[in-house]
């Protein structure tokens, strides 16, 4: 039996306690979980960890040693860690994908074991654009097809030769160049288009007003305004559970027909087998791809006419390939040397992280449930202040206030003297209770003092400070996740 199946599964964190999110131990182990080659890592790591690689294509094939004692893991995209990975390891606390996209990690999952995830989505920026534009032109101006033709010994002996084997060239210029997803990468190809000629209109609900204008673009708020008014359309998106198969039969109907289409982005955004019909029919013109859903790729487009695949590649280049190494390295060597996820830059499930712990707003209290050298002090500081808000406020009350407010009370609830009428008497009594609101309403700003336990006294029960509910801002960097448009996720890093 599989000595895996047999280990004891992780014991999901509770992320509203305490969390040790200090340094890392001294030495500890980092893995490179898919791959073997670890040159340019070791430098960057070897003076703070164990540098090992298991060239893995899924946990079953990782030593027991890495599942029980690696703190920090790199991973590229061909190995998928869910939850039953996840718990297999035991003391895991990052996993920083060599890459921009996180799918084939449960982040959820990861974020409610305690593991932090981490992506590189600045890498590749300027690879993947001129990749797109790439492909985009050989679309238009079918030069792989052409290079082709000589190559297999085709004679163009005359013009009627030329016109038949460019059947399908197209002019740029005034085309309309439809970009799903405005992030580092769509911004990149959405310049570089302008530059050929093209009009780019955009789709991507999730950018603030105004990105328009300072690109020189147009925008469209639907994603089939935007299908129905490109020539080309180019995905440059995550993928998520909103938008898996973006690119299918219904959508398809939306383009024009004759378009072009464009993937740099993630395979899970295009139905393989709806586009190899469309191709087949001619309602899209040609289609170049640079990711698909299964990789190595092996399925109903092998046979599909106008179409160029290429093997996830547009990510690489010498200078890009060391870039993106690096950065994945320096953030895990951020993570041992520093405060998890105070020290990370790119930590893609922050929120699970960021929890107020149970305890009293006294400091000497924080002190005690985080000691030094843990957290960083992020806790700590945060119990030291009271909470702010925007409203304006007049100064603090002070003592002296409270008891000329309760002496007015005091005075006015006094006996009225003999001889009082009833009309004195009762705006005695309204006086009176206006001085005990007054002195009430002041008393309430004063701090209440936190009970301290004197000699010899047990520890008692701590104040209780209401947990924050779990954050759900988006990332800036990831920007469109529709829940109500079937769409899309836009994403800076479309590569891998």
């Amino acid at each position: 039996m599989d000595k895996n199946l047999m280990m004891p599964k992780r014991s999901r964190i509770d992320v509203k306690g305490s969390f040790a999110n200090g340094p890392l131990q001294a030495r500890p182990l980092v893995a490179l979980l898919d791959g073997r080659d670890c040159s340019i890592e070791m430098p960057i790591l070897k003076d703070v960890a164990t540098v090992a690689f298991c060239d893995a294509q899924s946990t079953s094939e990782i030593h027991e040693k890495v599942l029980n004692e690696a703190v920090g893991a790199l991973m590229w995209h061909t190995i998928v860690l869910t939850k039953e990975d996840l718990e297999k390891f035991k003391a895991l606390r990052i996993i920083v994908r060599i890459g921009s996209g996180t799918d084939n990690i449960d982040v959820k999952a990861a974020g409610e074991l305690g593991i932090a995830v981490c992506n590189v989505p600045g890498y590749g920026v300027e690879e993947v654009a001129d990749t797109t534009m790439c492909l985009i032109l050989n679309l238009y101006r079918r030069t792989y097809w052409l290079a082709n033709m000589v190559r297999e010994g085709k004679k163009f002996t005359g013009p009627e030769q030329v016109r038949e084997a460019a059947h399908g060239c197209a002019r740029i210029r005034g085309d309309t160049l439809g970009l799903v997803g405005l992030g580092r990468i769509g911004s990149a190809v959405a310049l570089r288009a302008k530059a050929f000629g093209f009009n780019v209109i955009f789709y991507d609900p999730y950018l603030p007003d105004g990105i328009d204008k300072s690109l020189g673009l147009t925008r469209v708020y639907t994603l089939q305004d935007l299908l129905f008014q490109s020539d080309c359309v180019s995905l440059h998106c995550t993928l998520n559970e909103h938008n898996h198969h973006l690119i299918n039969e219904f959508t398809i109907k939306q383009m024009r027909p004759g378009a072009f289409l464009v993937n740099t982005a993630r395979g899970g955004l295009v139905d393989d087998e709806t586009l190899a019909l469309a191709l087949k029919q001619g309602r899209i013109r040609a289609a170049a791809l640079d990711v698909h859903e299964n990789e190595p790729y092996n399925g109903a487009l092998k046979d599909a006419p106008n179409l160029i695949c290429t093997p996830h590649a547009a990510f690489f280049s010498d200078a890009s390939a060391t870039e993106l190494r690096e950065m994945a390295a320096t953030e895990i060597r951020r993570a041992i040397v520093g405060n998890i996820p105070d020290v990370l830059r790119n930590c893609v499930n922050k929120e699970y992280f960021m929890r107020t712990p149970t305890t009293a707003a006294a400091g000497g209290v924080a002190a005690a449930v985080y000691p030094e050298g843990l957290n960083g002090g992020y806790y700590t500081g945060a119990l030291h202040h009271r909470a702010h808000s925007t409203t304006p406020h007049e100064g603090p009350h002070s003592t002296t206030n409270l008891a000329a407010a309760a002496a007015a009370a005091a005075a006015a609830l006094a006996p009225p003297p003999p001889g009082s009428n009833s009309s004195t008497s009762s705006s005695s009594v309204a006086a009176a209770a206006a001085a005990v609101a007054a002195a009430a309403a002041a008393a309430a700003l004063l701090p209440v003092p936190v009970p301290v336990p004197g000699p010899g006294s047990g520890p008692g029960p701590l104040p209780q400070v209401p947990l924050p509910q779990p954050l759900s801002a988006p990332d800036p960097n990831n920007h469109l996740s529709s829940s109500n448009k079937n769409e899309v996720k836009a994403d800076s890093s479309e590569a891998p």
